[in-house]
């Protein structure tokens, strides 16, 4: 009977350990292969665009219109990468857009060879300061109506609307970047280089950073000292800078009381006007003050 009732017992003890536990997986064989983890899918790279191939250096003869339906004939000298940020030159009463032959293809510093140096100071590019290497903008000149040669008349309302024209058509032209323009100009340049700026940020909030000008004397019809304090209040301010000499009295009596958060005069002495002011006595210089604007403006 002993043996009996312990071959029973163990035999219970049996079925209820196997009624009571969770049925057991078999190991896998060491060879089995085991099923990777799920993976977080990687984002989809997005195609890039290659950069835009640069404009030819060479000049481009170019015509457009200003508000009032008059023609106006323009240069534009490409810059080295698409798009560039890009310069306006307005010329002086003397003269028309030719007088910038030498000046704009050293700011455009592509290798360009300017006609022959002319008498003029700033006709003379071997004491132009020199750009650092890969240093380039785009650069616009025109022609205001009525100046082929030199002005033959003024008209100062008009000479406005061409400035404006000139401002919003060069912005818009190939291999240029339209949010980074600066403005320069000497005399009736003076004051376009200002007017023209707030008007393209008018018209394009943030375009123009910056104006520089050579003895402006409000001869486009609007207060320089006005143009200047608007320039000054937009965000973030733009830069109006002013050269003038002390004994030339429209341009030190416009310039004397400008005054803005970005504004700067700077006066030198003589009656020297305009594209005068670009000679290699002029101390400091001016072509080395409109490169401290440019990398402070357009860096």
């Amino acid at each position: 009977m002993t043996v009996r009732v312990l071959i029973f017992s163990l035999f219970t003890t049996f079925l209820l350990s196997a009624c009571g536990s969770a049925p057991q997986t078999p190991p896998a064989p060491p060879d089995t292969p085991v099923p990777p983890a799920a993976e977080t899918a990687a984002p989809t790279a997005q195609p890039t665009q290659p950069p835009a191939e640069a404009l030819p250096p060479e000049p481009q003869d170019l015509t457009f219109q200003a508000a009032d339906g008059q023609q106006l004939t323009g240069r534009y000298w490409p810059g080295a990468v698409n798009p560039s940020p890009l310069i306006i030159l307005m010329h002086w009463a003397p003269g028309d857009q030719n007088d910038y032959s030498h000046l704009a293809p050293w700011l455009q510093n592509r290798g360009m060879i300017p006609p022959q140096p002319g008498s003029q100071p700033f006709q003379q590019p071997a004491w132009f300061p020199r750009l650092a290497d890969g240093q380039s903008y785009a650069v616009f000149t025109f022609t205001f109506r009525f100046c082929e040669g030199g002005c033959s008349r003024f008209s100062r309302d008009q000479w406005l609307l061409d400035a404006q024209a000139a401002a919003e058509f060069a912005a818009s032209l190939p291999g240029v970047d339209p949010q980074r323009v600066l403005m320069a100009g000497a005399s009736i340049g003076a004051d376009g280089a200002a007017d023209a700026c707030l008007y393209l940020n008018q018209k394009n909030p943030g375009a123009c950073r910056g104006a520089f000008s050579l003895s402006p004397g409000n001869y486009l019809t609007l207060d320089y000292a006005a143009v200047v304090k608007d320039l000054s209040a937009l965000q973030p301010p733009v830069p109006a800078w002013c050269l003038y000499s002390a004994q030339d009295a429209e341009s030190a009596r416009v310039c004397q009381p400008a005054s803005g958060a970005a504004y700067r005069g700077q006066e030198y002495a003589g009656s020297a006007h305009g594209m005068m002011l670009i000679t290699p006595e002029t101390d400091p210089s001016a072509l080395q003050l409109l490169l401290d604007l440019l990398a402070q403006a357009l860096p």
